[in-house]
């Protein structure tokens, strides 16, 4: 028993030391790593494509050209085709005149102002000129072809007018025809185209205008 004791007192008494060097230690804190800050990064925003809704295409519409109507200037036996109202160049005075053509006249007609006979080497002559709406025309000399006698129903009696030829072109058709000088300034068309002219080269079509194109 005693032998006991003896071992159990020194080992008691290490146990305590160990226990009051124990105590005394303060406990180690287990380090602590840095703590990183991430930087804020923004995120781009990826926009989603937009799904387009294809239209169906519709066909280009092209503007309709104008029919140019091509009107037959001659017949098939290649004489004229006059309408009611017709361009004619007078090569003599450089100019285009409105005429209306008349299946009921025997001779052509021009409107003449200033008319004034005279004579020369034996022959009758007459000088004239051409005045419309306002446009007068150089003086010309022609010799007289006859003379006609016109009676009017607005005065009594009769008078005579000249007859002269001058040259007159229609489409590409140009002929020496006869006019008789009479003043028309107070009509609408300053020259008539009689029977004279076209008997024999055109054919008149009253229902249509202007087949035959302006002389440049």
């Amino acid at each position: 028993m005693n032998n006991t004791w003896k071992v159990l007192i020194p080992f008691m008494l290490s146990g305590g030391l160990m226990a009051c060097s124990t105590t005394g230690q303060q406990p180690v804190e287990p380090e602590q790593k840095p703590q990183i800050e991430e930087p804020n990064i923004e995120k781009p925003q990826i926009e989603e494509p937009k799904q387009e809704i294809e239209k169906p295409v519709e066909p280009e519409v092209k503007p309709q050209e104008p029919v140019v109507e091509l009107k037959p200037k001659k017949t098939s036996d290649g004489k004229l085709l006059l309408g009611a109202e017709e361009w004619v160049y007078v090569p003599g005075l450089e100019a285009n005149f409105k005429a209306r053509v008349d299946t009921g006249a025997t001779t052509s007609s021009i409107s003449a102002i200033d008319i004034v006979p005279f004579e020369r080497d034996g022959k009758d002559w007459v000088k004239f000129k051409i005045e419309h709406e306002g446009i007068k025309s150089k003086e010309i000399a022609l010799p007289v072809q006859r003379w006609v006698k016109i009676r009017q129903s607005s005065a009594d009696g009769t008078h005579k007018r000249a007859v002269v030829e001058a040259w007159i072109q229609l489409g590409d058709l140009k002929e020496k025809t006869e006019f008789t000088l009479a003043d028309r300034t107070h009509l609408t068309f300053p020259l008539l185209l009689g029977r004279s002219f076209f008997k024999d080269v055109a054919v008149v079509d009253v229902s249509k205008k202007y087949i035959q194109d302006k002389h440049k």
